[in-house]
């Protein structure tokens, strides 16, 4: 799956506005954005899949454990394993510490992020030379 790049956002827009617009290269253009755009249209809907099951089994463990169940993880064991992700003894250690930084992080979500800095940037690299793909 090709996907489009920042850089390569950025090397299309120095080439439109670099050269003359050529209706074949604005319709190759068209084309290989609407590519993109479904491409990730059809990986969005299997992210929010896979994030609904995932969510689903999450609430189903918590609800197991309100009631009492004996075995509460087993919708989270099962929802895990289903896309072998489900650890084993070696790399508790590390989840649990990715787990704890990505909650560190997620405090700081929040807060405003630092001014940038207003010097003026170098020479930018317009990629007038580059051509669009086929």
């Amino acid at each position: 799956m090709a996907i489009i790049m920042r850089s390569e956002f950025d090397d299309i827009r120095a080439h439109i506005a670099a050269e003359p617009a050529r209706a074949g290269d604005l319709l190759e253009l068209a084309h290989a954005l609407l590519d993109d755009l479904e491409q990730l249209r059809t990986r969005e809907a299997i992210l929010r899949s896979h994030y609904l099951g995932l969510l689903t089994a999450a609430r189903a463990t918590v609800a197991a454990d309100v009631v009492g169940d004996q075995a509460p993880l087993t919708f989270l064991e099962h929802e895990l394993a289903r896309h072998g992700q489900l650890p084993d003894g070696e790399q508790a250690p590390r989840i649990l510490a990715d787990a704890a930084g990505a909650q560190a992080m997620l405090t700081h979500l929040d807060e405003p992020a630092p001014p940038r800095s207003r010097a003026p940037r170098g020479p930018h690299c317009g990629g007038v030379s580059r051509r669009l793909r086929s």
